[in-house]
């Protein structure tokens, strides 16, 4: 069924409020649910998996300092309805439907951060062996910014995810408050992913890698998975009218294996103002920007000058194939009122680490593999998830980590609990490369390409305790492309 663009407008995920206080804090309480989402106009409702029942979850906004208190409530069916592999780690014993929330970008203690083994069931009638408590406390102590919330469990990450299990959170503060930034309705937030659909209107994910060999089970993980429909705040190939004034866009690319090229259909220059971590220390000028999956970038476009028109958000990637266009915005408002914004020559500051502080340089190589039946496995340094924790930092310390690609394909890599800088890029010959607009800013997650080395440097802090970094390539995350992470409290060695 071939679907007609843009004649859905973009929808603005709502905003959810506390249900009442909690040990003196604000407290909020989310339900997993099964319902059902229109997609688009000429869709039947497809059955999903919603943070309260909506695709994408609703969008926090909080306050910086101002910690919150969220129970985040399984009440979704015990049988999943997109296939599962029993075969991969953390499936094989466990129950079918499983979550856990990881807030990704945020500094959690242990207990909050959404360990792939802290999973529960409906009703926390069965829970994983790192699950610990109900409810989770979030400090909101980082910098402004755009982090997000989705699924993390063991070995299921990528189904739930795509199930419908994400939504944005947005940490404020006077800082970026005191700059002219588009605010209120002239920011907007666009959570895009892939799907793909059966003709009934279901939602489509492969029980088998194509052409599979005998030997393999069924269900099967698939070791990449690319819709050909793209979705944009839960409704396919959107429109927005905008008024020919600026616009303060907060995207994430919340897709399972899609790194996409985000560009204006008249390849009209727009500002990149941030990052994961928040707020660079200048605007960058920028055409066109890569965003692998779970990198989010904060951009203002103008529209002005452009009345009457459509600009269509596109993929350069594909910009010759019908996933090449995301959303059209269509230029028809009348300016409303006189644009007072602006974008500021300076727009914050970012603590340098200096390297006279680093304790330790890891070199960890990204590897090809296969499993016992043949089938594509990705790792680091050639180890898999239930292997014993190799990154062990002391509390406090401050380390380089040198991501050595050695596969053809291109890995996000995320390291849970810090925000960290990039240092440098070297291609596969050794030679330094330019870096990517947004390696200027504080990252959770970087871009490593093929045949490519990215240094890191972070500091691992504000808690101790156990963690994780994988791949966000999910179906790579699921398939073994993740390791423990084990932050040790530095007066062990005292």
């Amino acid at each position: 069924m071939e679907l007609k663009k843009f004649v859905d407008t973009l929808p603005i995920p709502s905003i959810i409020r506390p249900k009442g206080m909690y040990k003196g804090r604000p407290f909020y309480d989310v339900c997993m649910i099964e319902t059902l989402h229109k997609f688009h106009r000429d869709l039947p409702k497809t059955k999903v998996w919603g943070y309260n029942g909506l695709v994408p979850g609703p969008s926090f906004n909080v306050e910086k300092n101002q910690p919150i208190y969220v129970r985040w409530a399984n009440n979704l069916p015990e049988k999943h309805f997109l296939p599962v592999d029993k075969t991969i780690h953390g499936a094989s014993h466990n129950p079918e439907v499983r979550t856990v929330v990881h807030l990704h970008g945020s500094p959690s203690e242990p207990a909050s951060d959404g360990h792939p083994e802290a999973w529960f069931t409906r009703g926390f009638r069965q829970t994983g062996p790192h699950f610990m408590k109900e409810i989770y406390h979030y400090t909101n102590e980082e910098r402004a910014t755009a982090l997000w919330y989705h699924d993390h469990a063991l070995g299921v990450t990528r189904l739930n995810v795509y199930a419908g299990l994400a939504g944005l959170y947005f940490i404020r503060d006077e800082q970026e408050r005191s700059l002219s930034l588009p605010k209120g309705k002239y920011e907007v937030p666009l959570i895009i992913q892939d799907k793909t659909f059966n003709p009934d209107g279901s939602l489509f994910y492969p029980a088998q890698p194509d052409n599979p060999s005998p030997n393999l089970p069924y269900p099967s993980i698939v070791p990449s998975f690319l819709g050909d429909t793209i979705t944009v705040n839960g409704k396919v190939w959107p429109f927005l009218k905008v008024e020919p004034r600026k616009y303060r866009f907060r995207l994430l690319n919340a897709s399972n294996t899609r790194t996409y090229q985000f560009q204006l259909s008249n390849l009209r220059p727009f500002a990149l103002i941030g990052t994961d971590g928040g707020l660079l220390s200048r605007p960058i000028k920028v055409k066109s920007l890569d965003v692998s999956p779970a990198e989010r970038i904060d951009i203002v476009i103008d529209f002005s000058g452009l009345e009457g028109q459509n600009v269509i958000l596109q993929d350069g990637f594909e910009s010759e194939n019908p996933t090449g266009e995301i959303m059209e915005f269509q230029v028809t408002k009348f300016l409303s009122c006189p644009d007072q914004s602006r974008l500021p020559s300076l727009l914050s500051h970012i603590d340098r680490i200096p390297l006279d502080k680093v304790k330790k340089i890891r070199r960890l190589t990204l590897n090809d593999s296969q499993d016992e039946f043949g089938r594509l496995m990705l790792l680091f340094d050639d180890k898999e998830w239930m292997d014993p924790a190799t990154e062990t930092p002391l509390l406090n310390s401050v380390e380089i980590w040198e991501l050595v690609n050695l596969t053809p394909g291109i890995h996000p890599i995320h390291i849970h609990l810090v925000n960290f800088r990039v240092l440098d890029r070297y291609n596969q010959n050794g030679n330094l490369v330019a870096p990517f607009p947004a390696d200027f800013g504080l990252k959770d997650t970087v871009l490593v390409g093929p045949g490519e080395t990215v240094r890191i440097i972070m500091k691992f802090h504000p808690f101790s305790g156990d963690y994780v970094w994988h791949c966000h390539r999910l179906e790579h995350e699921d398939h073994d492309m993740m390791r423990p992470l084990k932050i040790i409290p530095s007066n062990r060695n005292k």
